[in-house]
């Protein structure tokens, strides 16, 4: 087990596709972080209205994948419209924007929450046709990196909304209405706005985030032309610095490919599925040093492999995340989410959607990845999370509190009135039958994890949980979705079921 988990991400591949690649040199190029060297730091003072957030906050020329980012601004509510005393309601006009197809808002201080409502329109592309508003979760620190880490205190985190899938649109309006909390908000306990409690204040730095998925990135190169440093110096200042970025992009790219090679091609864009009997063979040759003759002749209890597309398959654009990967110990637990994005869209936008939420969590709300290690579509389809090796305990950012030793899965869409599709569930199942599997777990069996902060256990106190969780087990939040949280039972037996169990 060790030998395999540990095995160096600096493997070159056995077999390299037919692709016009250079393969990488990539011990000298991937820098895996521990997760114990995950720093803890005092968050610096709040940033809100200084002209550095404005700054760092402006759009980003328009080019396929790409952010537009606009700052919001008071709106005057319609006088038919109740509300709480003292509510100022910020938002956007109707208004042309370049075409984008997710929304969040974002604002300036993740550790404040944003009590109210968020409401968008969209004006579907090329159309002139308009939605009618839609609401946008306005879940804030319920996924993240664990308080006080080094990812968690840098100061480009923000706070945000989830994402909300829209499609290709270039018209957009907004409102975001503050509104308290709890029952006391409800108008049928009082007689009368007048008697309704005074609205909290909107987070400072308002924004609102407009996410252009770009184009499949897959046939981009994973290395830098030979020779391209004495070419370099040829050129002047702006297109050596527009090489340099390119070149580290590739190079990143080529790090995130090679931590697969032990099961994949350099290069390749999917993972295959392995039949229980290959996984096991896979298995034992990849841990043969550490394997004592007694365990080679066990049979161990672990899924067949999925198939599972490839952050190269989805088209990531390595150049966003920050370099290199960091690892927790072991995966003693999967906690299962929604993206909370809506389940309004084909499968055959996944990629498109997943690119969209790579570049939210990292550009929009500061992340050094995507938060999730693997993300599941309504169709059954297993995509990686992030970098850092499908098969290796790579530390995310999804479960705030529970992320070491454990995993995060993703499905995509909306799961508290919509039913899971039994594809998505069955995928679940698969999965972390192979994953758990790989570190000795049993789907059906419970594990102590040890909190690292959160709303529902003190930072390190000791919590027994569901070897496969919700993310609600961790967290006190709606997420994954009443109606996916229902299917956990079924996912857990299913998976026992691919181990052998």
């Amino acid at each position: 087990m060790r030998g395999f988990l540990a095995s160096s991400i600096g493997v070159t591949c056995a077999a390299a596709l037919a692709l016009p690649l250079t393969p990488p040199a990539v011990a000298a190029t991937a820098r895996p972080v521990p997760a114990a060297e995950a720093a803890t730091t005092e968050r610096p003072a709040p940033r809100a209205g200084t002209p550095t957030t404005t700054d760092r906050r402006a759009s980003e020329p328009y080019a396929p994948g790409s952010t537009q980012s606009l700052p919001l601004e008071p709106l005057t509510r319609d006088r038919a419209t109740p509300s709480a005393p003292g509510t100022t309601e910020q938002g956007l006009p109707q208004r042309d924007v370049r075409r984008f197809s997710l929304v969040g808002v974002v604002w300036d201080d993740p550790d404040v929450p944003l009590h109210g409502r968020v409401q968008i329109r969209t004006r579907a592309a090329g159309s002139g046709t308009w939605s009618g508003w839609q609401a946008v979760e306005t879940h804030t620190a319920d996924h993240g990196a664990d308080p006080g880490t080094r990812e968690s205190t840098t100061d480009r985190v923000r706070g945000a909304t989830a994402p909300l899938w829209v499609g290709e649109s270039d018209g957009v309006e907004l409102r975001v209405t503050p509104e308290p909390d709890g029952p006391e908000a409800d108008p049928a306990h009082g007689t009368g706005a007048h008697d309704l409690p005074a609205a909290p204040e909107l987070p400072s730095g308002l924004r609102l985030e407009l996410v252009d998925p770009g184009g499949q990135a897959q046939d981009a190169p994973l290395a830098g032309p030979p020779g391209g440093s004495a070419r370099t110096t040829e050129l002047n200042a702006e297109t050596s610095a527009a090489t340099a970025v390119t070149e580290a992009a590739a190079a990143a790219a080529a790090d995130a490919s090679a931590v697969n090679a032990e099961l994949a091609s350099f290069g390749a864009t999917e993972i295959a599925e392995l039949s229980r009997a290959e996984t096991e063979r896979e298995y034992h040759a990849l841990n043969a040093d550490v394997l004592t003759e007694h365990f080679l002749g066990a049979k161990p209890y672990i899924g067949p492999r999925p198939r599972i597309v490839t952050r190269r398959g989805w088209g990531a654009d390595e150049g966003l995340r920050e370099p290199g990967f960091r690892y927790t110990k072991k995966v003693k637990a999967a906690f299962v989410h929604h993206t909370a994005s809506g389940s309004n869209y084909r499968c055959s936008q996944s990629p498109s959607l997943i690119r969209s939420i790579y570049r939210y969590h990292v550009k929009s709300m500061g992340w050094r990845d995507v938060g999730y290690n693997f993300l599941i579509d309504k169709c059954g389809k297993v995509y990686e999370g992030r970098a850092g090796g499908v098969a290796k305990p790579v530390l995310g950012a999804h479960t705030r509190g529970f992320n070491s030793n454990s995993m995060g899965i993703a499905v995509l869409g909306s799961y508290d009135a919509t039913k899971p599709s039994s594809a998505a569930v069955r995928a679940i199942a698969r999965l972390t039958a192979w994953k758990l599997g790989l570190h000795g777990a049993n789907p059906r069996g419970k594990t102590y994890l040890k909190s690292g902060g959160g709303n529902l256990y003190r930072k390190g106190s000791k919590v027994r949980l569901n070897v496969i969780s919700g993310h609600r087990d961790g967290f006190q939040t709606a997420c994954p979705g009443r109606r996916l949280y229902g299917k956990l039972g079924s996912a857990r037996s299913q998976a026992a079921r691919y181990q052998g169990r």
